[in-house]
């Protein structure tokens, strides 16, 4: 099977150029020509590029397993099962904990040493592993009635659906538990000015799921997917580790919670703990209701449907938001406040010019393109043209 058809790779091109032209226009409002970027902007242009480049990859990868497994009740177990991993991966190491950690450990780098700020990553990234561990065997022992319970993840599944979330959760966690290093490895490297390796990682991690679908999917069936998962997260934080010897990392094997560094990066994390955990609670109960449902497919239609409905922002959204932010710090730090809002106003004219005719044409041509690109039969890509 093809990684992507003909139309769906020239879609992806001429999203690139859109891209690439919408980023040069912002940058040109910014009042910086592209042969003079600073730093800043070359690295947030790389994020940029690194990001888009992931979430081709990740429609790609979905297309991929939706023409393998269609829309069924195993698909639907798989995309249930990641629901209570990627909650643990939120809350702990890789969401609230790895987004509230950059900035305490960059000012270790500035203003202390580099030694101590490894220090300081250590002691975090132990406490990480083990709470997730912890939590971990906790959710891999009480699967089945996490799975089964009214409020749980998937009450109104059938009895052999339901035991087959069990498992796939149960092996998403070995993945949960790499990504519980792996996340906070990321920041390390941010707080080092380090950008190209943990930009690179999401797309290895796509990678990885792609071969599970390819090459384990038609042996292993749906299980194979999970062992993809299980590649991708190892693949994530392989590819960071040359960054960690380069920077000179030493691990200290402390758990010492009254280190005042590791209480200052717990009392950070909290606002964004309760950011990350309502988001995931709202996916937890969007399934919840879907597996209430007598609809075959209702779980892995809203899943993708979510994901298109996210294709504009994407594209054009994020991109000017990386193009636009060192402009905007740069004269924040000036204190150029007229211009700052004077581009921020560009910026938003700019993207409603574009994602209110990209809004329109991708739900006006939505279902030839859904049907293009996931190979449903009638009623799956009705449902998901609906759901979108």
């Amino acid at each position: 099977m093809p990684f992507l058809s003909a139309h769906q790779c020239s879609s992806v091109f001429i999203g690139r150029r859109l891209s690439n032209r919408m980023l040069s226009a912002q940058l040109f409002l910014a009042g910086y020509p592209m042969k003079k970027l600073s730093h800043l902007t070359r690295t947030s242009l790389l994020l940029g590029f690194f990001f888009l480049f992931d979430k081709i990859l990740a429609f790609g990868r979905s297309i991929i397993i939706a023409r393998q497994f269609r829309l069924s009740a195993e698909l639907d177990a798989f995309n249930v099962a990641n629901n209570l991993p990627d909650l643990l991966f939120a809350l702990i190491s890789g969401g609230a904990l790895g987004m509230a950690f950059i900035p305490l450990l960059t000012e270790y780098v500035t203003t202390k040493s580099r030694q101590q700020a490894w220090d300081l990553f250590s002691r975090v990234a132990n406490l990480g592993f083990t709470v997730t561990a912890v939590v971990g065997l906790v959710v891999a022992i009480f699967a089945g009635q996490l799975v089964r319970a009214e409020i749980g993840i998937a009450p109104g599944f059938g009895p052999q659906q339901q035991q087959l979330v069990v498992e796939l959760m149960r092996l998403n966690l070995i993945a949960t538990l790499i990504f519980s290093i792996s996340g906070l490895v990321m920041a390390g490297l941010q707080a080092n000015q380090h950008f190209l390796l943990p930009a690179m990682a999401p797309s290895l991690y796509n990678v990885g799921m792609i071969f599970g679908a390819l090459f384990l999917a038609p042996k292993y069936g749906v299980h194979g997917l999970v062992y993809g998962v299980i590649i991708g997260a190892a693949l994530h934080l392989a590819i960071q580790i040359p960054g960690l010897i380069k920077y000179k990392f030493r691990w200290t094997p402390s758990l010492d919670i009254r280190n005042s560094g590791l209480i200052e990066a717990l009392k950070l994390m909290a606002p964004r703990l309760v950011t990350m955990f309502g988001i995931q609670m709202m996916y937890i109960a969007r399934d919840n209701f879907a597996s209430r449902l007598d609809q075959v497919g209702a779980v892995t239609s809203l899943t993708y449907g979510w994901m298109i409905m996210q294709v504009p922002e994407t594209l054009l959204g994020t991109a000017i938001a990386t193009a636009l932010l060192p402009s905007l710090a740069e004269f924040a730090a000036r204190k150029d406040w007229v211009t700052f809002r004077e581009t921020i106003e560009k910026a938003l004219r700019v993207m409603l010019v574009l994602t209110i005719p990209a809004g329109a044409v991708i739900a006006a041509g939505l279902r030839p393109l859904v049907a293009v690109a996931f190979h449903f039969d009638e009623a799956g890509t009705n449902l998901l043209t609906l759901t979108s």
